[in-house]
């Protein structure tokens, strides 16, 4: 049985569809108490939410606590006019990968990629590159028309590009996992500046990654695509293949 949604009108449910419930988590600046609680409570009021409880909370220590609640809300969205600039390539697996760049490409692409600037955190860019992969996805290592040298973290953005140019690239990969105040956004802008600079931009397909990259935003910023949660090697090796087949 297939339920009449209404897709101009969609809210979040809990359990009867359009019943608007949804759940919350966050920290206050206050005591793991009555009074806590009633903070919590009047702030989600403040938001416009109805019926609301709060169903845990955990002393953080320092006067800080966290809150569970659940509240109802009022207000949808109309599902038919939100766009979205999004990777459409279709999604190969590594064997058909290198058999369509056989067939169409005729050549090796190389990649160079990096955890750039103060960024620390490999886990994204070696779950790209590195041969074993991710979640039965095999890394770009991996695949017999890439040349690819992961350069690790921290590393920054003269390095990389000096990198890229000194194996004539043709992809620069970059991953940041490390958002706090936006750190990402800055480095990914001066990556892309410097590259602009440096008379760069153009010889390059930039694509970067991470948590809170988009392929809307890394467009924003000047990259030629963004992947983030829940993307693959599958899906950034598929990218880079149509694109350098189909520019060829």
């Amino acid at each position: 049985m297939s339920l009449n949604i209404d897709p101009t009108k969609i809210k979040p449910y809990g359990d009867t569809l359009d019943d608007g419930r949804m759940q919350f988590s966050f920290a206050l600046p206050a005591p793991a108490n009555e009074q806590g609680k009633e903070a919590a409570k009047q702030l989600l009021q403040q938001m416009g939410l109805t019926e609301i409880e709060i169903s845990y909370y955990s002393d953080l220590g320092e006067g800080f606590t966290h809150f569970v609640a659940y509240a109802n809300t009022n207000i949808s969205v109309d599902l038919t006019k939100i766009k979205v600039k999004v990777v459409d390539t279709p999604i190969m697996e590594m064997e058909e990968n290198d058999k369509y760049l056989d067939e169409n490409y005729g050549k090796k692409i190389t990649i160079v990629g990096a955890c750039i600037e103060s960024d620390a955190h490999t886990v994204g860019i070696d779950a790209i590159m590195n041969m074993k992969g991710y979640n039965h996805r095999f890394g770009l290592e991996r695949y017999r028309n890439f040349i690819t040298y992961n350069l690790g973290a921290q590393v920054s953005s003269e390095e990389l590009l000096k990198k890229a140019v000194e194996v004539n690239a043709d992809v620069i990969l970059v991953s940041q996992v490390v958002t706090q105040k936006n750190i990402h956004i800055k480095n990914l802008t001066k990556l892309i500046n410097l590259a602009e600079s440096e008379g760069l931009r153009d010889k390059f397909l930039f694509i970067c990654g991470g948590p809170r990259i988009s392929h809307e935003l890394a467009i924003e910023l000047g990259y030629d695509a963004g992947f983030g949660s829940g993307s693959y090697s599958t899906d950034v090796a598929s990218f880079i293949s149509f694109h350098f087949a189909e520019k060829k």
